[in-house]
């Protein structure tokens, strides 16, 4: 199998990922969450951007959820760092401004830029022959509860203008939104997508700490053509690798350190004889 139809795509959180792709490492709206969501363990490390050749670093716009500014804390003096910013970010938000219709070229990789039914940008990015789309908050925004009919076919027109470019590329992993925020048909956009853009892969984001959301698009959104795979726990990824006609995906999940010693009620209790063990227990 082709070594350049590999790649690796880990899961931070909200609609923050990294993917890398030969000696490219792309990282897509890293924020680490209001509350701590990702702790030391799981954030990432400067030290694990050694190796790459390139390290792009995505922001689709500043909603507070999609960028933090610990991403300029990363010493680009050390690593070959380069920041893509939506073109109507906060001017405090540094590096090259990008906006709708532009395609820059960064070594072997290239980059498109497309457009958001909300603040800022989506990216279609072409690295070692893969195809990446992440959607930022482009999405079919609508609250079928809330909203006016006429709210609602704005949202759907806004929509497919800003798909009808996207839709005829094509895309091997995809980052789309599924916001169960919007109530009834809040997976209408990713359903949309996955029937017109094809993708092969399709991985579910910005489902606001709800990962039963995304787990359940996982089963019910997948067609002939796009797999549908939900990475849900800080830093779970998915080592691909894509073939003519087959897509391998092997899924590995990093595990909260176990203590054994008692001192906590969630995990082993020597006192409870139902607690998961293989040692022998008395039940007198």
């Amino acid at each position: 199998m082709d070594e350049n139809r590999k790649a690796t795509v880990t899961y931070f959180h909200n609609s923050g990922f990294t993917v890398a792709i030969g000696e490219t490492l792309m990282v897509f709206d890293y924020w680490r969450g209001e509350h701590g969501e990702l702790d030391e363990s799981t954030q990432l490390r400067e030290e694990e951007f050694e190796g790459y050749k390139r390290i792009l670093v995505f922001v689709s716009h500043d909603h507070v959820d999609h960028v933090d500014e610990i991403i300029y804390t990363w010493n680009a003096q050390k690593y070959p760092i380069t920041y893509l910013i939506a073109y109507d970010a906060e001017e405090k938000y540094a590096g090259r401004r990008v906006q709708p219709g532009d395609q820059l070229e960064i070594g072997d990789v290239v980059v498109r830029v497309f457009s958001s039914t909300d603040k800022g940008v989506s990216f279609y990015v072409t690295a070692g022959g893969l195809h990446v789309f992440h959607a930022g908050d482009l999405n079919l925004w609508h609250w079928r509860e809330e909203s006016t009919l006429r709210e609602i076919a704005q949202a759907e027109r806004d929509f497919y203008e800003a798909m009808s470019p996207i839709e005829h590329l094509p895309i091997d992993i995809a980052m789309f939104p599924i916001d169960p925020r919007m109530g009834g048909l809040y997976d209408a956009g990713a359903n949309y997508f996955v029937m017109a853009a094809k993708p092969r892969l399709f991985i579910p984001m910005h489902w606001q700490g709800r990962p039963e959301v995304a787990l359940s698009f996982a089963r019910k959104g997948k067609t002939r053509y796009t797999e549908v795979l939900a990475l849900t726990k800080p830093r779970e990824r998915a080592e691909l690798e894509f073939a003519e006609n087959e897509l391998f995906i092997n899924v590995f999940t990093v595990l909260p350190p176990v203590n054994k010693r008692g001192d906590d009620d969630s995990v082993f209790d020597a006192n409870d004889p139902f607690t998961d063990t293989d040692l022998p227990v008395r039940l007198d």
